[in-house]
């Protein structure tokens, strides 16, 4: 299977079981976690055996997913999986942050220098931008829950599902200028 093709779907894969879980069962939170969990998971187990290697990302996000998940099933308690895409964007920009400024280690650069490669200085642009817009989506993810969850929880998990794929996308598409304006020159 082709590697783009494979990520898309270990990518958006479990967050579409969940869509479809959810709206088949007349919009009941407690039947659609349970796919997404045991998606999300074999999603990180199928990246791994394919690639050879952890999927450090996913994995983090599949040890959140579980995590949040599970305790709103056992707590019946919807605010632990509308935290969730909070939570998880706050720790990536934290992390971006964190490692750029503290410890001198641009992360995006880390995963990514296969992908393209980059002057220093384009990896920090990127790599703030990517945090910033990480914090962006966890306010978003506040706002929508709190305005219309739980009586109208359907327009936070239409949100999830088809408000933050394509901002992503859009936001992923804006950075190509950047990305072709620090590329280094390749000598050959």
């Amino acid at each position: 299977m082709n590697k783009s093709l494979l990520k898309i779907v270990t990518d958006f894969g479990p967050l579409l079981i969940f869509f479809y879980f959810y709206k088949t069962s007349g919009n009941n939170l407690s039947i659609a976690i349970p796919p997404l969990i045991i998606s999300t998971i074999l999603a990180v187990i199928i990246v791994y055996v394919v690639e050879r290697k952890v999927p450090y990302v996913p994995l983090i996000g599949a040890a959140l997913i579980s995590l949040f998940g599970g305790l709103t099933l056992y707590f019946n308690n919807p605010i632990f999986i509308y935290l969730k895409p909070t939570i998880i964007n706050l720790i990536f920009a934290a992390a971006l942050l964190i490692s750029d400024t503290l410890l001198k280690k641009n992360l995006l650069k880390l995963f990514l220098n296969n992908a393209f490669k980059l002057n220093d200085f384009g990896w920090t642009l990127l790599n703030r931008r990517w945090a910033y817009f990480f914090i962006f989506l966890a306010i978003l993810n506040e706002i929508v829950w709190r305005s219309f969850a739980p009586e109208k929880e359907y327009i936070w998990v239409n949100f999830k599902v088809w408000g933050i794929l394509p901002l992503t996308f859009i936001f992923t598409a804006l950075q190509l200028p950047l990305i072709n304006k620090y590329k280094k020159n390749e000598e050959y």
